[in-house]
């Protein structure tokens, strides 16, 4: 692997978001760590072993840096505690309709109930219907359409009562 090609894949791991992907080859070992202000690149030339291996990539989950947020009134955290939380099963994009000429599965202050459709969350080219576990009332709808999602992200509040 010659200059270009990590600086290329530098540049690559960079614009994809990974905090920290690890690259094994024959007789390279490259790790690659983003998330401060510069980005680590480590390379270490090693003897090849014996055993012929395909290449092995690794990528970390990406880390988002917190937003700051303004103090939230103690008030506001009671009356969402009142909600139920309906958070996302699975690691992916998140859509709030099935194709971009349909209308939205839910909107807020529209009643649901147990079954219904709530969003779709896009994995690895697999569209899941996430469908709600819940009946009540939508009071806010906490992620944007076309956002990745994280595993057990809160999606949607909803009103049991």
């Amino acid at each position: 692997m010659d200059l270009k090609e990590i600086q290329n894949l530098i540049k690559f791991v960079a614009k994809s978001g990974a905090s920290e992907v690890k690259l094994e080859m024959d007789d390279v070992k490259i790790t690659i760590k983003t998330g401060s202000d510069s980005d680590t690149t480590i390379v270490h030339q090693v003897p090849a072993p014996q055993i012929a291996q395909a290449p092995i990539v690794q990528a970390a989950p990406v880390a988002e840096a917190p937003a700051a947020q303004p103090a939230a009134p103690a008030e506001t955290k009671s009356e969402d505690s009142k909600y139920i939380t309906i958070k996302s099963p699975i690691i992916g994009t998140f859509y709030r309709k099935p194709s971009p000429d349909k209308p939205l599965f839910v909107e807020v202050g529209q009643t649901i109930a147990e079954g219904d459709v709530l969003c779709i969350i896009e994995a690895m080219k697999l569209f899941n219907e996430i469908e709600s576990e819940v009946s009540g009332k939508v009071v806010k709808i906490l992620v944007d359409d076309s956002s990745p999602v994280e595993f057990d992200q809160p999606l949607f509040l909803v009103d049991p009562s």
